[in-house]
C-alpha cells in the first residue's frame, strides 16, 4: 500500500522504515495535513496524521475524493479527526492508544518535580555563575495531595508513581478503577472535592465535547492558592484567557505543561528568527511561575519506536482485512 505520512519529524523516519515489514512504500512530508496541503495525498491509499494535524469534514471530503481510504494516527489523542464524518465518507480511522503512557507520566511527573524544586531557576543561575540558594527554596513533593483528573492509562500510572512519594491521592473520573483503589490507597471524588482538596493537580483526559475548558475561571477559584495545575493532555482543556488571569491574581501558584490551547502553527517549529504571533502564549512564557515544554511528553526512543510499530500494524491490519482493536468507530468513540 502506497501511504503519505504527514508532518513527519526527523526522529520518525528511520523507525517507522524499520517497522515497515510489509513492503509498504512510505512517502514522508512535513507539511502538516489541512484543506490546502491535502491534495498531496493524490494516488495514495492510506496517509498517517499528527495530533496537529487537521482531518475536519472539508480535508476528509477532499482525502476521500482523491481515493484515499485510510488514515492512521501516530497519537493516542484524535481530537484533530472528525471520526463520525469520516466514518460516513467510509474512511477507516486508527490511532496509537498504548504507545507510551509512562513517556507522558514520567514527563509530568517531572514538570512536578521541576516546578517544585525551582530547577528551570537553579539551571538558569548557576549559568550565570549565581550558586546562591535564597530564591531556591522549594517543597516536598512527599506528603501533598495530589489530584488526578482522568484515571487511564497514563492517569493510572502516574498514581503508582507519586503513590512511591508517599502522597495522599485523590482522583475524578467517569469510571473508577478499583485497583488503584485498592492497592494503591487512591479515593475517588468529584472535581469540586479534588480541586479544593488537592496540592498538584495533574490533567490527564482527552480532549473532547465534555473536557473543553474543564479548568475554567470557576474551577481556578476552587483551587488552594499555592496549587500547581499540570497539564501533559490537551491545551484546550484549559481555558487560557481563565488561566492567565489566575496566575496574574494568585488564584493558583503555578502551571507546568507540555501543551497549549492554540499551539497549532506554533509548536514543532522553530520560531528563533520570528516573533511568535500568539500573545497568550507570549504572556505564559514571560510569568516566572509557568513551566512550558514544547509538546515533548510523548518522545522517548520506547515511545517513538512503538508509535512506528503501530502505525504500520494498522496499515498491515487493513490490507490483510483483519481485525483492528486500534480502529475507531461508533462503538468507541462517545464524542468528538
Amino acid at each position: 500500500m502506497k501511504l503519505l505520512v504527514y508532518s513527519t519529524k526527523s526522529f520518525e523516519i528511520e523507525p517507522l522504515k524499520a517497522a515497515n515489514t510489509g513492503n509498504h512504500k512510505i512517502t514522508f512530508v512535513t507539511d502538516s495535513l489541512d484543506s490546502t496541503t491535502a491534495v498531496l495525498a493524490a494516488g495514495y491509499e492510506a496517509i498517517s496524521i499528527f495530533s496537529g494535524d487537521d482531518a475536519s469534514l472539508v480535508v476528509l471530503e477532499t482525502l476521500k475524493d482523491l481515493g484515499v481510504r485510510y488514515i492512521t494516527l501516530r497519537s493516542a489523542g484524535y481530537n484533530n479527526v472528525s471520526i463520525k464524518s469520516a466514518l460516513r465518507l467510509g474512511l477507516k480511522v486508527a490511532n496509537a492508544p498504548d504507545y507510551s503512557p509512562h513517556a507522558i507520566a514520567e514527563h509530568a511527573m517531572g514538570l512536578i518535580l521541576a516546578w517544585n524544586r525551582k530547577l528551570m531557576q537553579a539551571n538558569k543561575q548557576v549559568h550565570q555563575h549565581n550558586f546562591l540558594l535564597d530564591d531556591l527554596v522549594g517543597t516536598n513533593v512527599h506528603g501533598k495531595t495530589i489530584g488526578v483528573v482522568g484515571t487511564g492509562r497514563i492517569g493510572s500510572i502516574l498514581i503508582k508513581i507519586v503513590h512511591g512519594f508517599g502522597c495522599k491521592l485523590l482522583a475524578t473520573d467517569i469510571e473508577q478503577n478499583h485497583y488503584l483503589e485498592s492497592e494503591y490507597d487512591l479515593k475517588y471524588v468529584d472535581l469540586e472535592t479534588l480541586c479544593k482538596e488537592s496540592d498538584i493537580v495533574s490533567i490527564n483526559v482527552p480532549l473532547n465535547y465534555e473536557t473543553h475548558h474543564m479548568f475554567n475561571k470557576k474551577v481556578f477559584s476552587l483551587m488552594k492558592k499555592n496549587a500547581l495545575l499540570v497539564n501533559t493532555a490537551r491545551g484546550g482543556v484549559v481555558k487560557t484567557v481563565d488561566l492567565i488571569a489566575a496566575l496574574v491574581d494568585g488564584s493558583i501558584a503555578g502551571y507546568a505543561t507540555d501543551v497549549f490551547e492554540n499551539e497549532k502553527g506554533i509548536f514543532f517549529k522553530d520560531h528563533n528568527k520570528k516573533d511568535i504571533n500568539n500573545e497568550q502564549l507570549k504572556a505564559l512564557l514571560a510569568m516566572p511561575n509557568v513551566i512550558l515544554t514544547p509538546h515533548q511528553a510523548f518522545v522517548t526512543k520506547e515511545a517513538i519506536k512503538n508509535i512506528a510499530e503501530t502505525t504500520l500494524h494498522n496499515i498491515d491490519c487493513w490490507v490483510e482485512d483483519r481485525v483492528n482493536v486500534n480502529e475507531l468507530g461508533y462503538y468507541n468513540v462517545t464524542s468528538e
